[in-house]
């Protein structure tokens, strides 16, 4: 029988259901913490406001481990901790949510319309806090073997390989944070990295170099991964010397970029090259009485305080929109 390394589906939150509610001054697509900052300013504006989402209040927030730059909390705290305060933080408003995955967003004469498995909601506005998901790789090996060695999420996933060999793929803030983390269950974690030196901030570089757990393969990528039930070797490519490299693993996480979930909203709204929306600094889209915030929108940097200040200014516009004012 094939071995399924996956996490059971986390519980959903408690929290106010849309209440057969179709009409709202303003519809949110997304509860990560974009989202939710501009749900908790909506709420305090007083717009009748729907939260729409598909998994979690929180999202990504919630798998990871520990947050170290978020400002006002010098010990640190961990994802889920935050996740979790924006929860109560924004319920205490009696925000309406609707669980599911929105399925497109149209642009009426005098309204905005949101698709929900189903059901359809309209607003006055609608601000689009989507996010996005795990880039991947697209070689031989990644699809098969998901969730059988193969994942996208340490915190998930990481004490699986208790006492393994584990592989780590990326040289950013993500993956070097994410192999500090799997320190603590592996025997070895091998991270791979194409070019000679990190893109990570200096204190998390510096902090992987000298873990006696970590090692590192530089000048490489991931070129296949094998096995059989699982996954058991991965083969590198050495992009500099131009040979291949045999690595046995047991797990393999992928932290190469990131992906933005706009295809609901892609037929109107302006997007980048690289399929992220097109805002301004008021957040506002190509597209009247559409706005968007967090990490799904073309900007430099992309964490959980842009994220929130994103959200907040998004609400802001769309209060103003939603009252007639010039923005």
């Amino acid at each position: 029988m094939t071995m399924q390394l996956k996490t059971k589906p986390k519980p959903k939150p408690k929290a106010a259901p849309a209440r057969g509610k179709r009409k709202f001054d303003l519809i949110i697509v997304g509860g990560g913490p974009a989202g939710l900052t501009a749900a908790l300013y909506a709420k305090r504006a007083k717009l009748n406001t729907l939260v729409v989402e598909k998994m979690i209040l929180g999202g990504m927030v919630s798998t990871t481990y520990r947050i170290d730059n978020y400002p006002g909390f010098p010990k640190g705290i961990s994802g889920m901790d935050l996740s979790t305060l924006l929860q109560e933080q924004v319920k205490k408003l009696d925000v309406d949510i609707s669980w599911g995955g929105a399925i497109s967003v149209k642009n009426k004469k005098d309204h905005r319309e949101v698709c929900v498995d189903g059901k359809t909601f309209s607003a006055k506005a609608v601000i689009v806090a989507t996010g996005t998901e795990a880039a991947k790789l697209g070689i031989p090996g990644e699809g098969e073997f998901r969730g059988r060695g193969v994942s996208y999420c340490a915190t998930c996933d990481g004490a699986f390989y208790k006492d393994k060999n584990i592989m780590v793929v990326g040289g950013g803030n993500s993956a070097i944070e994410e192999a500090l983390f799997l320190t603590r269950f592996g025997k070895k974690v091998f991270v791979v990295h194409r070019r000679d030196k990190l893109r990570a901030d200096k204190v998390l570089a510096d902090q992987a170099i000298a873990d006696p757990k970590i090692y590192f393969y530089w000048h490489c990528v991931v070129d296949e991964i094998k096995g059989k039930q699982k996954v058991e070797e991965v083969f590198l490519l050495d992009v500099k010397e131009k040979k291949k490299i045999k690595v046995p693993v047991d797990g393999i996480f992928i932290y190469v970029g990131s992906k933005p979930n706009s295809e609901i909203i892609k037929d109107i709204v302006k997007l980048d090259s690289k399929g992220f929306i097109v805002v301004d600094e008021n957040m506002k889209t190509s597209a009247s009485g559409i706005f968007a915030a967090g990490d799904v929108i073309a900007k430099p940097l992309r964490q959980i305080v842009t994220a929130a200040a994103d959200g907040a200014v998004a609400a802001e516009s769309a209060r103003k929109f939603i009252e007639g004012s010039n923005i």
